[in-house]
C-alpha cells in the first residue's frame, strides 16, 4: 500500500482519491478549506495554504508520503525538488509540475526548445509592456496570467480600449505571487481538443481518444469523446504531446490542449500534469480506464497495457447561479435520473456564481450521434438547480 499526499482536493482530486481507494492506497487530502470534495473520501486530511512553504513541509514531515500528487496550480512548487531529493516521488515529477504551473516556462519549452507550433506570444510585467505587446501582435489578442486555473484572469482583447480591463483582470486572476501576464496571438481555430496523454515508468506513452470541449470565459462547460479530428492532425497532436511530456519527465496523465485549424493545422496551447477537467467525460465509461484510474496506475507503477475506446460520451457541468457560504442544496436530481445518464455532485461546501458544483455524463454506442449525446448531457444538467 502506498501513502499518497494529495495537494488540492477539488472534484478532480475526489475522483482520483476514489480510484486510489479502490486499489488499497492511503490518501491524505490537502486543501486551503475544510470539507473539500476529496477530503470527504480520503483517509486523512490537512487544511493549509499550499503557497505556504513551511506548512507544506510540515505536512510532508508529518505524513511521510510515498507519493505527492499535485492537483492544483497554487503550490510552492519549488519545494517539490527537495521532496524528490528525500526519495519521495512527485507525480508526474517536480520538473513537470514546476514548468506547467507557469505558462512562461511551459510556453518557452514548447516553442523555443522543442519547436512546437504555438500562437505568437509576449510577456508583460507592466501595463506599458502589455500595450507594446498588443501592438506587435495585433487585435484581437488573448491576455492571461502566467499562473491561473479555470480561465480566471483570461480575456479576449478586441481593441486597445480593452487593454486596461485586461490588465486589471489578468492580475486579479493570477494565482500565487507571480504578477506577470502572457499576451497571445488569437488563433482562428475550427475546434480545440484535449489529448489525455499517459506516460509510464516502464511502458510506452499512451493516448486517450481525443476529447472535444466548449469553454466559456476560459472555463470548461461541456466535453465529448471522441472529438472529430483528421488522422493527420491526430498524429501531429500525438507527436507534440509525446515530445513535451518526454521533456518534462515523469509518470502520470497529462491534459495536453491543442487548437485545430483546417488551414493551418495543429497548434500546441497548454498542458496540465494531472487529470483534466474536460476529461471528466471519461467517467461516462468511454474508455477501459477513466482518466483518474490512469493517473493512479501510472503514479504507482502499475502497467497500463492499452487504452481502448469503449463508447462515445458527453459531459455537461452543473453551475451555481448564486454565491453563498451556506451548504448548497439541489433540486431536479430526480428528473435528471429518469434517463440513462449519471450525475455527480461534487460536494463543495460553499458556492459562488458560476462555480462548478457537479457534472452530468452520458454515453452511447460507438455508432451513436455525438451531437445527440451532447444535447442530452446539457439538457439533463440544466434540470439540476443549485440553491
Amino acid at each position: 500500500m502506498k501513502k499518497i499526499l494529495l495537494l488540492g482536493s477539488g472534484e478532480l482530486g475526489k475522483e482520483f482519491t476514489i480510484a486510489a481507494q479502490r486499489l488499497g492506497m492511503h490518501v491524505i487530502a490537502c486543501d486551503a478549506y475544510p470539507g473539500a470534495p476529496a477530503m470527504q473520501v480520503a483517509d486523512e486530511f490537512e487544511v493549509f495554504h499550499m503557497l505556504d512553504g513551511d506548512a507544506l513541509e510540515a505536512a510532508v514531515a508529518k505524513h511521510r508520503p510515498d507519493i505527492i500528487v499535485p492537483e492544483i496550480e497554487a503550490i510552492r512548487t519549488e519545494k517539490l525538488y527537495g521532496f524528490e531529493e528525500q526519495g519521495i516521488q512527485v507525480t508526474p515529477s517536480a520538473r513537470a509540475v514546476n514548468f506547467t504551473m507557469n505558462r512562461k516556462a511551459i510556453r518557452d519549452l514548447a516553442a523555443k526548445e522543442l519547436g512546437l507550433k504555438t500562437a505568437k506570444y509576449f510577456y508583460a510585467t507592466t501595463y506599458e509592456e502589455l500595450e507594446a505587446a498588443a501592438r506587435e501582435i495585433g487585435f484581437p489578442c488573448v491576455v492571461k496570467p502566467l499562473m491561473s486555473s479555470s480561465g480566471k484572469g483570461q480575456s479576449l482583447v478586441k481593441t486597445a480600449e480593452d487593454l486596461p480591463h485586461a490588465w486589471e483582470y489578468g492580475l486579479s486572476g493570477s494565482r500565487g505571487d507571480i504578477k506577470e501576464l502572457i499576451i497571445e496571438e488569437f488563433i482562428h481555430f475550427d475546434s480545440e481538443i484535449t489529448l489525455l496523454t499517459v506516460t509510464q515508468k516502464d511502458g510506452p506513452t499512451l493516448f486517450c481518444p481525443p476529447i472535444g470541449h466548449v469553454q466559456k470565459g476560459g472555463d470548461y462547460r461541456e466535453s465529448f469523446q471522441p472529438a472529430p479530428i483528421s488522422p493527420e492532425h491526430l498524429a501531429e497532436a500525438q507527436r507534440m504531446a509525446a515530445a513535451v511530456t518526454e521533456a518534462l519527465t515523469g509518470a502520470g496523465i497529462w491534459g495536453v490542449e491543442f487548437f485545430l485549424s483546417h488551414e493551418n493545422g495543429v497548434y500546441f496551447s497548454e498542458l496540465s500534469p494531472r487529470p483534466h477537467d474536460t476529461g471528466m467525460v471519461t467517467l461516462a465509461g468511454t474508455q477501459n480506464f477513466n482518466e483518474f484510474e490512469l493517473h493512479l496506475r501510472a503514479a504507482v507503477g502499475l502497467p497500463i497495457p492499452c487504452i481502448k475506446q469503449m463508447r462515445k460520451g458527453a459531459s455537461a457541468v452543473i453551475l451555481s447561479p448564486i454565491a453563498s457560504e451556506e451548504q448548497p442544496q439541489y433540486r431536479g436530481l430526480e428528473r435528471t435520473c429518469e434517463e440513462d445518464a449519471d450525475v455527480r455532485i461534487f460536494g463543495k461546501p460553499t458556492t459562488r456564481v458560476n462555480r462548478r458544483m457537479g457534472v452530468v455524463v452520458c454515453n452511447g454506442p460507438l455508432d451513436a450521434d455525438l451531437n445527440d449525446l451532447r444535447d442530452k448531457a446539457k439538457r439533463l444538467a440544466s434540470y439540476v438547480e443549485v440553491f
